[in-house]
């Protein structure tokens, strides 16, 4: 009797486990990022694919041409509740627009996860799983301040932004960084309207080199001794650097920026970069999927980090010149955790 017992246990466990198997075949995510060729959006796919494997759920991921592409994204979600999709994951390109997309697919009963870039209002997705972006712009603000000591009072500062919709991440890098630098930043809710006179200006770079080199030049245009550059992102400050390089002011011009990636790493080891902050788009994408799994499952909803209003995925300044007060790691340390 035993044995007949443990054999009926056993084969109910296995049957269980091959029910589980078979809903989880069953369940489908999206990935829809803001381009599928920024090194961050090409780890956050690999990182997706590879939960996505591993819990054997299916991925379908869609991206936009260029950062900026709203109606790709737009398209991509409406796709996503035809196909009867359990979650989406979205980098969205512009944070208020896509709102009434996302609500719809919440209606649908889609669970809808904003990743690195929280929507406008952040509560628009059930869940936002990100980098803390104002902290890492307070970061190499404050990292910049204190590099420069006491010029930091006549610094001519240059600010790379994204794009002129000025989605949130934008906005939260740049207004971060102005706090860490000391800067008042007027409206914390959007960018450009600060009066500062060490701001020479801001220019939008669609988060790209060339982007990066021609807004660099735009404002050199307009003050050539600008000595400080803010940049929303690495690939960016490459532009901005080859731009410095260009007029033979590629050292005396101290660059700053967030990513994170293994280029741009090495680009704070090679000098290009004096400090980045960096981000972590594997752990994002990763927790992104499992929490749809979760939700397919038993309807379970993320939660968020403690006294935040989003899941913190984490974030650390690179530099091999660290100042007082500001924690940093070595470029050594960011290679070891970098993507791309």
């Amino acid at each position: 009797m035993k044995r007949l017992f443990a054999g009926t246990a056993l084969a109910l466990i296995a049957a269980g486990a091959a029910q589980a198997e078979s809903h989880m075949q069953n369940v489908s995510a999206c990935l829809i990022t803001k381009t599928d060729t920024n090194p961050f959006f090409v780890k956050m796919r690999e990182g997706a694919q590879q939960a996505a494997d591993e819990l054997g759920i299916t991925l379908n991921s869609y991206a936009g041409t260029i950062d900026g592409d709203h109606e790709a994204q737009v398209d991509a979600i409406e796709t996503c509740i035809a196909n009867g999709a359990s979650g989406i994951l979205i980098t969205p390109s512009d944070t208020s627009a896509i709102v009434s997309s996302v609500q719809q697919a919440r209606d649908a009963g889609l669970l809808v996860i904003a990743l690195d870039t929280p929507l406008d209002p952040i509560d628009a997705a059930d869940a936002t799983f990100a980098t803390d972006n104002f902290l890492a712009g307070e970061l190499i603000g404050k990292w910049a301040a204190a590099k420069l000591g006491e010029e930091a009072a006549n610094a001519k500062i240059a600010m790379l932004d994204l794009g002129v919709s000025q989605p949130s991440v934008d906005v939260l890098r740049d207004q971060g960084f102005l706090t860490g630098f000391g800067i008042d930043t007027k409206d914390p809710n959007k960018w450009g309207d600060e009066d500062d006179p060490r701001i020479v200006g801001n220019d939008v770079t669609a988060g790209n080199e060339e982007g990066g080199r021609t807004a660099m030049e735009n404002l050199l245009a307009k003050d050539p001794e600008i000595n400080v550059v803010y940049t929303i992102n690495e690939p960016a400050a490459a532009g901005a650097y080859e731009a410095l390089k260009a007029i033979g002011r590629e050292n005396d011009v101290l660059i700053v920026s967030v990513d994170g990636g293994c280029p741009g790493v090495q680009n704070v080891a090679d000098g290009v970069i004096g400090a980045t902050s960096q981000q972590y788009p594997l752990e994002m994408a990763r927790l992104g999927v499992e929490a749809i799994a979760k939700y397919a499952e038993d309807g379970t909803l993320p939660e968020n980090t403690e006294g935040k209003d989003f899941y913190d995925t984490g974030v650390k300044l690179v530099t091999d010149e660290p100042v007082e007060g500001v924690e940093s790691i070595s470029v050594e340390e960011g290679q070891e955790l970098c993507w791309g």
